[in-house]
């Protein structure tokens, strides 16, 4: 059972986790920066031994992960999905000792192994003067993906806060080294004023929400609950939408980094069809690297009629 931790204001002042109570959280912690500190390729087997483990003992999004596979790769042999469930669970193990580099490590050591593609369709996006909602994914990079970036751009970032008030602290801590701007989930005022300094903001959409303020759309064929925020932003802001994504390459170790071009006639007024279109962008950016997707999310938990059985 997942511990739950009091509500409270995010509070990054470290003497404020003093108390006993915090001390195997910081264990974790500095167990993170001592591997942190180890050449990149033995972080990647540990990172492939870890995810192998995962995929032993957690059940439940080994589950979780079968089943997306299993819908969005229907023309897959069982054998080709299986092995696409272990390449995945493999990836975010790599993905999850990743998160050391990306808080404790100097990114800019990395850019060396690092590709940029088309970081001229954000310059053009930026040169317009109302700011850039980077519309990402949550790809096993995640982290480490989001550091590379800010090498070569300057950018704000949306998170979803951890359940545990430490390692929400560091993480606040780490990505506000690294970003301009760490925001809330729901600071649409925060995000609105970064867009409003011409700034650009790492936004994502691609997970399951609920069904509050969404539309059923197409994601891998199947029907989706997506969230309509970003035509909303990008309607009351004029802010130019560019789709970007990050993988690690599989032959050497080392990452790209792709910027797409701005979203054009976006938003179009009509809901499902941006939702759609974004889902279509996220969906091509994934079969370039299927294994580094967050399979283990429940994309698909809230389906269209309450009543219809669920997939998980």
């Amino acid at each position: 059972m997942k511990k739950k931790y009091p509500k409270r204001p995010r509070n990054t002042d470290y003497s404020a986790y003093l108390h006993p109570r915090w001390w195997p959280t910081w264990l974790g912690i500095g167990l993170m920066w001592l591997v942190a500190q180890l050449p990149i390729r033995l972080q990647w087997w540990l990172g492939r031994r870890a995810g192998l483990l995962a995929l032993k003992v957690a059940r439940r999004r080994r589950h979780i992960t079968e089943v997306n596979i299993g819908l969005c790769f229907p023309e897959l042999t069982e054998a080709q999905q299986a092995s696409l469930v272990r390449k995945a669970f493999i990836a975010n193990g790599i993905g999850l000792l990743e998160l050391g580099i990306a808080w404790f490590r100097d990114s800019a050591k990395l850019t060396g192994i690092t590709r940029i593609h088309g970081i001229e369709h954000f310059e053009k996006a930026l040169e317009a003067g109302q700011g850039v909602l980077l519309l990402g994914g949550h790809y096993s990079t995640l982290d480490l993906g989001g550091s590379l970036v800010t090498e070569y751009i300057k950018a704000d970032v949306m998170q979803r806060d951890h359940n545990n008030p430490l390692m929400n602290a560091v993480m606040t801590r780490a990505r506000g080294r690294r970003y301009d701007a760490v925001l809330g989930a729901r600071d649409l005022r925060g995000l609105f004023r970064s867009l409003k300094k011409n700034h650009a903001v790492w936004y994502a959409t691609d997970q399951d929400y609920g069904r509050k303020d969404i539309v059923f759309a197409p994601f891998f064929g199947i029907a989706a609950g997506t969230i309509t925020a970003t035509s909303r932003i990008a309607e009351r802001s004029g802010c130019k939408v560019v789709p970007f994504s990050h993988f690690r390459r599989e032959d050497k170790p080392g990452y790209d980094i792709y910027f797409h071009q701005p979203l054009d006639h976006f938003p179009s007024g009509n809901d499902m069809e941006d939702a759609t279109r974004i889902n279509a962008l996220i969906e091509r950016e994934i079969r370039k690297a299927p294994d580094q997707y967050l399979w283990m999310h429940r994309r698909f938990k809230t389906r269209p009629d309450p009543d219809e059985p669920g997939f998980y």
